[in-house]
């Protein structure tokens, strides 16, 4: 008994001086088809927790998903080894033959794979039960004009979970339009959810260019088993062309750009003082609401122009997009007479006819008349005036008194009226204002969000049921993220912290790998408690401020 306690602790004594000795990599399938997501292993015969092989130079040839990190260690017959496993997820998107680098860990290398590629079937998609499809509005673009790029997901089957990535394309902006839609559709007698998303392509360079489609890659339930599944978007080309040298002013490319107006009153004939409202409308197809040139009222020497509100926004309709500028200035004429409001002119560039055009509004001609409400003018008894003078006397006789109308301006009458007003509606506001505040207040004092519950997740970890657990976790991640799909990644990519990704992908490995190992469900629920401790400090921080 004792002989056996000494091997022990001389085993264990030992246990430090251990070091790595092999680096190896390898791949689970080879061949791969092109479009086909495949696992890359890197491991190394020891524990490593300081160190990991840098794969950056794969994101030439490949597209490189996340990577998980096990470790394990195996006491056999008194022997002990250890382990330390670097699971990458790639792709290709194209056939041929690709060569995995060697990676350096701990001062060991690995040696190259020579990885072939096979070409995917062009009918590969067409009894799938997962796949995508790209589209665009135009195959041919200006710099600066916008365009839309059009993803479909179709599933046949239920998905548990999924992550879809983004296009790409050098020299461009791309920005998701709204959110995604959810739609069935039948293709080929088979019924697929449709899951669909648009973006926006605002390209900054000419040339001919590649729009690079997005990978999918998820897993889906099929019958009591749970399958991994890919799919990748297929590339499309796009020409860019440049700014025509004969254009001059604002570059606007644009399918269709108009100019509305509308007046309120419509009549043509005003008085002095009364308030002219004029709306402009320019409305343009094929740019973003931020392309829109500012629309500048002229000065008119008579009558005042002061800026109203101005509004400006895009949509998407029928594949493009559609921006508009909704503009409203106020006219206030000071003196009588006849106006003309000149022609406003806005050049743009015609991307139909390749030729510069104009969006126009006709000049208006306005007659302002003296104002009916004027006073009528001062009345004074001269004879009266010239008796009390005589006699020196400075008061008005009594039994005779005058009849004096004093004459005010207008314009002075309109400003003390506006002033008056004002001064009442600002009393009104301050008080609207202050219960606004008190009611937001305790509105948010009473509908502060409640983080979900982490009672199940703390039974299935008391339990050690891993894949309740998970279920748990998935659950809670789609009540904090709102996420239907992915939510778990959103979940751990939101709250940053290096321990519960790593904790989190242990888990998947020890799910859905083939791979022995176990992880920690409790550290997992304490990562989160913390994360939740965090999260009520700032709600109450930010109640503190309202209150201040």
């Amino acid at each position: 008994m004792v002989m056996r306690l000494f091997c022990c602790l001389l085993l264990l004594s030992a246990m430090p001086l251990m070091a790595a000795t092999k680096l190896e990599a390898s791949v689970n399938k080879n061949p791969v088809l092109a479009g086909e997501f495949f696992i890359l292993n890197i491991t190394v015969d020891d524990t490593i927790k300081d160190e990991q092989p840098d794969t950056s130079m794969l994101l030439k040839s490949f597209v490189v998903g996340p990577t998980s990190l096990s470790t394990r260690t195996n006491i056999i017959n008194g022997s002990m080894n250890k382990q330390t496993t670097w699971s990458v997820k790639l792709m290709t998107r194209r056939e041929g033959e690709y060569t995995i680098p060697s990676f350096t860990v701990a001062g060991l290398s690995s040696q190259p794979i020579t990885l072939k590629v096979a070409k995917r079937a062009a009918d590969a998609d067409k009894n799938n039960d997962i796949f995508l499809k790209t589209s665009l509005s135009s195959k041919s673009l200006f710099v600066q004009e916008a365009g839309v790029y059009t993803l479909k997901l179709y599933l046949a089957k239920e998905l548990l979970d999924g992550s879809l990535g983004t296009p790409s394309m050098e020299n461009a902006q791309l920005s998701q339009l709204g959110k995604q839609t959810e739609d069935y559709e039948l293709v080929d007698g088979k019924r697929y959810l449709v899951i669909t998303r648009e973006y926006l392509i605002q390209p900054q360079k000419s040339g001919d260019f590649t729009i690079t489609g997005p990978a999918f890659q998820g897993r889906v339930q099929q019958n009591y088993r749970q399958l991994e599944v890919s799919a990748l978007g297929n590339d499309q080309q796009i020409e860019i062309k440049p700014i025509p040298s004969n254009y001059n002013g604002a570059w606007l490319p644009s399918e269709l750009v108009s100019l509305d107006e509308q007046w309120q009153p419509e009549d043509n004939t005003v008085e002095v003082g009364t308030p002219i409202t004029r709306t402009i409308t320019l409305t343009a197809l094929g740019v973003t609401k931020e392309q829109l040139p500012e629309i500048s009222m002229p000065d008119i020497t008579g009558i005042r122009s002061y800026p109203d509100q101005k509004e400006n926004n895009n949509a998407v309709r029928n594949g493009r997009v559609v921006s508009q500028q909704i503009a409203s200035y106020a006219l206030l004429p000071q003196t009588p007479g006849t106006y003309t409001l000149p022609e406003i002119k806005l050049p743009w560039y015609n991307t139909k006819i390749n030729r510069i055009s104009f969006a126009t509004l006709p000049e208006r001609t306005i007659t302002v008349i003296p104002s009916s409400n004027a006073a009528n003018p001062v009345i004074i008894n001269d004879s009266k005036n010239t008796n009390n003078q005589a006699a020196g006397q400075n008061s008005v006789d009594a039994t005779n008194p005058q009849q004096i109308q004093s004459s005010a301006p207008l314009w002075l009458i309109v400003v003390a009226v506006l002033g008056y007003l004002l001064w009442i509606v600002t009393a009104i506001f301050y008080w609207v204002s202050r219960s606004t505040q008190n009611a937001h207040v305790a509105t948010t004092t009473d509908k502060t969000p409640a983080l979900p519950s982490l009672k199940n997740l703390l039974h299935a970890a008391n339990k050690n049921d891993a894949k309740m657990f998970y279920s748990a976790l998935n659950i809670y991640a789609k009540t904090v993220t709102k996420q239907n799909m992915g939510a778990i990644d959103t979940l751990c990519r939101a709250i940053n912290d290096a321990e519960l990704t790593n904790n989190v992908m242990q888990l998947q490995t020890q799910l859905y790998s083939n791979k022995k190992t176990t992880s920690d469900l409790t550290a997992i629920v304490k990562l989160l408690k913390k994360y939740q401790a965090q999260t009520l400090k700032s709600q109450q921080a930010v109640l503190k401020d309202l209150y201040h």
